[in-house]
């Protein structure tokens, strides 16, 4: 089973919405993934990014906000994909067997649930893209296609 990290700041918001889209497209793909998501502290999961993912009627109930050393087998990970440059920068050496991505996306905390919804949108869509070319066996994409701004407030 092909093992995947995300990982961001503070594993409250982005890194937790990019979570949970990536498990629902594996599911909705038949692609055996397991997905965990951490940060480089822990603070908690916030209410906004709760709001959005439920929208899309997937849930974060039961997560919580841990750090990379909270995750099982932490250093046994396929892909490791930052989405924040801060959590790239922090981001510690992992064995040549694991791929390091970096798909950047604007932090919308303090954003509008607009904003939230933008930041969320574009995160499915990358993740989607992930999720397909690993089921196809194509390579996966090395970056964020998309524009990583987002200009809503």
């Amino acid at each position: 089973m092909t093992r995947v990290l995300i990982l961001c700041t503070h594993n409250s918001a982005r890194s937790q919405m990019a979570e949970a889209l990536l498990r629902d497209a594996a599911g909705r793909l038949g692609l055996l993934l397991d997905v965990h998501s951490a940060g480089t502290e822990a603070t908690r999961v916030k209410d906004d990014a709760k709001t959005v993912v439920a929208e899309l009627g997937l849930s974060l109930d039961g997560h919580s906000s841990k750090t990379l050393w909270e995750v099982p087998d932490a250093q046994n990970f396929d892909y490791v994909i930052t989405v924040c440059d801060s959590a790239a920068e922090a981001c510690p050496v992992y064995p040549g067997k694991t791929a390091r991505l970096h798909y950047p996306f604007v932090d919308p905390s303090g954003g509008s649930l607009e904003r939230w919804r933008a930041v969320r949108d574009a995160q499915r869509r990358q993740f989607e893209a992930f999720a397909q070319a690993l089921r196809d066996g194509r390579e996966v994409p090395s970056s964020y296609a998309d524009s990583p701004a987002v200009n809503v407030p």
